[in-house]
């Protein structure tokens, strides 16, 4: 059945025929190409890496950036095509969002002409992926304290350490890696092959199974000097990445809050209990969904907000942590109350609800966990950082 929206407050109307164009453009793809096939690659933990091309043509990937092949789109319709992919699947919402907000942006911000010709094209049309390495081991929430180290050694840099918890690693043609220099952090372009370059998979996830996660290993890994970077330095660089990237979920969770809202109050409107009157009769549950779409509304205005903030210049890096940090917790809040609604069969992958509330305990931790975010707001209204 094609999804028709959630959209109690007609926030529809504030939206442009060009918005809603593309939202609609999303939304048929994610129908016809990824609803029909989820259930198995979530099952059989496979990722969507076959429709990269696809998604590339339709200007899905970097698709809020300018030039070099890439769609333009404004921050608004951006996030509209967060949403709609994350209705889908957060896992598929990662990799796209990965490979425009974490591996085009830096390339496009930070890169050298002859990278960004390199590379962006064929990163827009999906002939070629890429990854972003700055999470280790040891170092999620403080990436100041990476260990991952390279050297210049005549004309090439020398990288050694290790990353992961990396969205796209083993697929990726080219990793952005960041890496403490002399000179302080620096991003490098690694391309697969590389020597001393390797990656492997991580197994076992509970959450994220249609996506594909690795680490990332360098041990004398010698780079062309030209591979760097040359106009991101020090932490400031990967973290204005993020910030791209959170902005994506802000909008992205949206899309699993109301798919879990949709599947339930259409299964409550069905399911007949205690004198064959369908369960959505009832006040119990009647005040779950009036809980559901409430918050769901509430998410909408302050993502559609902070999209034209953004298409404005004005959106900062402590607006996108209220943004992600909001409506992850929101989204996790109508997948718990969608679950209960369901009952037993809420648990089922017959329904999207379980692979929704895994998922998104995932996205509540990555690119700035709950508490860090909430950290951000709290330094923002008192102007005293709290972070030690």
């Amino acid at each position: 059945m094609a999804f028709k929206g959630v959209d109690y407050l007609l926030i529809d109307s504030q939206f442009s025929e060009q918005e809603l164009m593309v939202r609609q453009t999303a939304r048929q793809f994610i129908d016809d190409k990824v609803m029909p096939r989820i259930k198995q690659a979530w099952n059989e933990g496979q990722g969507f890496q076959d429709l990269a091309r696809e998604m590339g043509a339709l200007g899905f990937l970097g698709a809020n950036l300018e030039g070099y092949g890439c769609a333009g789109m404004s921050n608004v319709e951006y996030g509209l095509l967060m949403q709609e992919i994350e209705r889908g699947d957060s896992g598929l919402r990662s990799f796209v969002s990965v490979q425009g907000a974490l591996v085009m942006y830096p390339i496009l911000t930070y890169g050298s002409e002859a990278q960004k010709e390199k590379w962006l094209p064929r990163l827009a049309s999906g002939e070629a992926i890429g990854c972003f390495g700055l999470t280790e081991p040891d170092f999620g929430s403080n990436p100041a304290g990476m260990k991952t180290r390279a050297v210049l050694d005549g004309n090439e840099w020398v990288l050694n350490g290790e990353k992961t918890w990396i969205t796209n690693g083993s697929l990726a043609d080219v990793a952005v890696v960041w890496a403490r220099t002399p000179d302080g952090i620096r991003g490098f372009l690694v391309e697969r092959g590389t020597p001393g370059y390797s990656t492997s998979d991580i197994h076992g996830k509970l959450s994220m199974r249609a996506s594909v996660t690795s680490s990332l290993a360098f041990s004398d890994c010698r780079v062309p000097q030209e591979n760097m970077l040359p106009n991101g330095k020090g932490l400031k660089a990967p973290l204005g990445c993020l910030t791209q990237a959170r902005f994506g979920i802000g909008w992205g969770v949206i899309g699993a809050a109301m798919d879990c809202y949709e599947t339930a109050r259409q299964y409550t409107i069905l399911r007949k209990q205690f004198d064959d009157k369908p369960i959505a009769s009832h006040q119990l549950v009647q005040e779950k969904l009036a809980v559901m779409i409430t918050e769901i509304t509430k998410a909408q205005l302050l993502a559609l907000h902070c999209g034209r903030l953004k298409d404005e210049g004005k959106l900062d890096a402590a607006h996108v942590s209220m943004l992600k940090r909001n409506n992850v917790a929101m989204a996790l809040d109508c997948a718990r109350l969608s679950r209960d609604l369901l009952g037993g069969n809420g648990i089922m992958d017959d329904y999207p609800i379980m692979r929704h509330l895994c998922n998104l305990e995932t996205v509540k931790t990555y690119e700035g966990t709950d508490h860090i975010h909430t950290l951000v707001i709290g330094e923002r209204v008192t102007g005293i950082a709290a972070y030690k």
